[in-house]
């Protein structure tokens, strides 16, 4: 049976470029989405957070108007409320990456404050893509990318084709011209990913490069689960 090992944000908020600490978290479609299919398949499923922090999801994600209505809110409030791995993780430093078969890291802005810049998270990824198992990140979730950057300014991830949020999907957002940074410019001037993108913003949109699989955006995330349980077999 294979385990997934959810790498997860433990930020409440997303700091802004005025100072303003944006309310934030993960996106909880990025995480139930997958969640249900890698249960449907069998899977065990395990967390980690920077310091072992349970996990919050960000508020507006479960809100009507990101669930398609009150009933759809519901439904993920009660699946998130079920999906107890993800509420009771472990530090990232004492992951042993032979317990799993591959790593997911769900988005929202939370990895943006918190992963970017976390040497565990880090050390984790770089050693995961030596281990040659599966690597696995969707929307913001590729921030986390980012700490893989040493000191010489060199990321293993370098060269890999992958995707992410999109510069163009931040702005739509509403929160791009408040933002420190984007991710899609930092993927390719600091990790140096081969960074691609769909046509149509918000739409689902996967890239698959060696053992790495990325998705772009919250529609995203349930194809790159699909794709993972393909490619596992």
């Amino acid at each position: 049976m294979a385990k997934i090992l959810f790498l997860i944000t433990a930020a409440d908020h997303w700091t802004l470029a005025d100072g303003f600490e944006q309310p934030a978290g993960f996106w909880a479609e990025e995480a139930i989405g997958p969640y249900g299919v890698f249960k449907e398949a069998g899977y065990e499923i395990a967390a980690a957070t920077p310091g072992g922090v349970p996990p919050a999801a960000d508020a507006l994600s479960l809100t009507p108007d990101f669930n398609g209505g009150e009933e759809g809110a519901e439904r993920m409030k009660t699946a998130l409320r079920e999906a107890t791995e993800l509420a009771n993780p472990i530090r990232i430093e004492d992951v042993n990456i032979d317990d799993y078969d591959a790593v997911f890291v769900p988005g929202g802005w939370g990895p943006m404050e918190d992963l970017s810049d976390d040497p565990a998270a880090g050390k984790l990824l770089s050693d995961w893509l030596a281990s040659g198992k599966l690597v696995t990140l969707v929307c913001h979730g590729p921030a986390a990318l980012l700490s893989t950057v040493d000191a010489d300014g060199k990321s293993p991830f370098s060269g890999y084709r992958l995707t992410g949020l999109s510069n163009s999907e931040e702005i739509q957002n509403g929160l791009a011209d408040r933002a420190k940074w984007l991710l899609e410019d930092r993927l390719v001037s600091d990790v140096g990913a081969d960074y691609r993108k769909g046509e149509d913003n918000f739409a689902p949109h996967l890239e698959v490069d060696r053992t790495l699989i990325t998705g772009q955006n919250p529609a995203s995330a349930v194809p790159l689960a699909q794709e993972v349980v393909k490619t596992l077999g």
